[in-house]
Parts: structure tokens; C-alpha cells; sequence
């Protein structure tokens, strides 16, 4: 398995909820009634972005091409206190 990570902006929407946009996946528009819910979505598109990349020879963003593969020990989560 391959991994790397991109950055996420999350803004909470008026009507409940949150979106999410990322500055190094073009493209990446996620939208989720919770932080977990919108950070898995937005991790399914990016994977989506990059299948379609691959899929149709179209230039990878560059945070998506350092993919890294072998054991990850240290992981950034997020945490809420809601």
C-alpha cells in the first residue's frame, strides 16, 4: 500500500456540516456532516483524482506523486471536542 498526505482546509457550513477544499488537490471539493465524515470523503476523492490521473495521463498533483510505500509509524489525526 501507498500513502502520502495532503492538507485539507474545512470550513463548517451555515446549514450544518462542513466542506472541505485542498490546496494540493485541485479539484477536491468535499462536503460531510462531521470532521470524519468529510476528512474520508475528501480521502476517497483524493484517491478518485488520482485513479483518473493515472487512468488518463493527465499530470499528477505534485502532493499525490510522492506517494510512499513501506511501514508508516508516526500519523496526524484529527481530534474534536464536539
Amino acid at each position: 500500500m501507498a500513502e502520502t498526505t495532503i492538507r485539507l482546509h474545512v470550513e463548517p457550513l451555515d446549514e450544518g456540516g462542513f466542506v472541505a477544499t485542498s490546496p494540493d488537490v485541485p479539484g477536491l471539493v468535499a462536503e460531510g456532516r462531521s470532521l470524519m465524515e468529510v476528512t474520508e470523503i475528501a480521502q476517497g476523492l483524493a484517491r478518485k483524482i488520482l485513479e483518473s490521473c493515472l487512468e488518463n495521463g493527465d499530470a499528477i498533483p505534485p502532493a499525490l506523486s510522492k506517494m510512499v510505500t513501506g511501514p508508516i509509524n508516526d500519523l496526524l489525526i484529527p481530534v474534536s471536542l464536539r
